[in-house]
């Protein structure tokens, strides 16, 4: 019996000690806090990285990003025979207000995207360690470079949100 007592009252100690502690730490909603690293108590309003931030904010601001309705199924062939599948969801990164362009060229997207897709497994890029930076930059950059002459500019990048990949 203390066998089972003991750990789920230990577990109920834990738990509790945790939420009292955070309660307890928690900031002060009134209270701003404004930390320097560099020690300058000075306002730096002349600072040249600030505007680049700004204008990186306003810029990531004036991006949607439009979710394509359905997955990419992928067949990996090795020998003559499908060896895997690879399926993946896609987001488009675009300008903002241009997510109707999107859908209404969805079609010509996606057959697009398949081909290049299709080339990505014909060269192994969906064997061994597919999903290393390097893989995944010359496929988002490929499928980029697609969306890019189909959209125009209003493409701005592509976005991997889910892969996965079922060997046979």
């Amino acid at each position: 019996m203390i066998k089972l007592i003991l750990p789920v009252a230990l577990t109920v100690i834990g738990v509790a000690g945790g939420v009292g502690g955070g309660y307890a730490m928690r900031p002060d909603p009134s209270e701003t806090v404004e930390i320097n690293p560099c020690g300058d108590t000075e306002a730096q309003t002349g600072f040249a990285g600030a505007s680049e931030k700004e204008d990186g904010a306003a810029e990531q601001a004036a991006a949607e990003y439009v979710k394509l309705n359905n997955q990419f199924v992928v067949p990996v062939v090795k020998a003559e025979r499908i060896d895997a599948l690879v399926v993946l969801a896609l987001s488009i990164e675009v300008t903002a207000g241009q997510s109707g362009l999107v859908y209404e060229s969805e079609p010509k997207l996606r057959d697009a995207f398949l081909q290049v897709l299709f080339d990505h497994a014909n060269m192994g890029g969906f064997a061994g360690a597919f999903t290393n930076s390097g893989n995944m930059d010359v496929l988002r950059m490929s499928l980029t470079e697609v969306a890019q002459s189909i959209l125009g500019a209003d493409a701005k990048g592509i976005l991997i949100t889910d892969i996965g990949r079922q060997d046979i």
